[in-house]
């Protein structure tokens, strides 16, 4: 029988992305452009049999590009590539991709965020995780096909663009949406490239988070200013 570990018992590794993606789940929708829900990470368990999901706020190819390796491409500093910015031209969504905080910072507002190993980055043969609030100019849009329009269908087939910091592309087009979930086990199991979304369902607290799920449609070179955008990180609360 498989168990699964719930946020509070998370591994130091996946900490801080568990309190990101956990901690700001969102907030009831204003008129006025005030912050929506928020998001908050799970992460996975010590154990290798599970793994919760990270939880943010709000609700789902063939790669063309060479078979990917087990690691990440050297940038030009020769450090790993990772993703820098996240882009669904369909929703409106456009943010500067940073690390995760540490385990007792709040998930930043004003940008997405990923989670490390044993997650990955594009072009890994692993799932590349990125997290937002479900905040207005975050990952809101998500939420609001998702949990007010009950329409998450009308996200599969978007294209979502993910940017490296070696100044790549990775084109990825959505093919699910799974609502109310709470381990990140299924993101983890993954073998092949592949990108996962995540944000909050409901206010801080809300156990359950949104995950969008999209496979690798093409990778090509890119400019360098655009894949490596200024990161303007807004530290808020929940």
């Amino acid at each position: 029988m498989r168990t699964v570990t719930r946020l509070p018992r998370l591994t130091a590794a996946l900490a801080a992305a568990a309190i990101a993606v956990a901690g700001c789940g969102p907030t009831a929708p204003s008129p006025a452009p005030t912050p929506g829900p928020s998001a908050a990470v799970l992460s996975p368990s010590p154990s290798p049999s599970a793994a919760p999901l990270p939880s943010p706020s709000a609700v789902p190819t063939v790669s063309l590009a060479p078979a990917p390796s087990a690691t990440a491409s050297p940038s030009a500093s020769g450090d790993p590539a990772v993703a820098t910015r996240v882009v669904v031209r369909d929703l409106g969504i456009d943010l500067a991709v940073t690390k995760s905080p540490p385990a007792n910072v709040y998930p930043y507002c004003n940008v997405a965020m990923y989670l490390g190993p044993p997650l990955g980055q594009p072009g890994q043969a692993r799932a590349t995780y990125l997290f937002a609030h479900a905040r207005v100019g975050m990952f809101y849009p998500i939420y609001d096909l998702t949990m007010l329009k009950r329409t998450p269908g009308k996200m599969v087939g978007m294209l979502v663009d993910v940017y490296t910091s070696d100044a790549m592309l990775h084109v990825y087009r959505i093919t699910k949406v799974l609502p109310h979930q709470v381990t990140l086990d299924a993101a983890i199991a993954a073998r092949h490239d592949e990108l996962w979304l995540q944000t909050s369902e409901g206010p801080h607290g809300t156990p359950g988070k949104t995950q969008v799920v999209a496979e690798p449609v093409s990778t090509a070179a890119t400019d360098a200013a655009a894949a490596n955008p200024p990161v303007h990180i807004v530290r808020c609360g929940a």
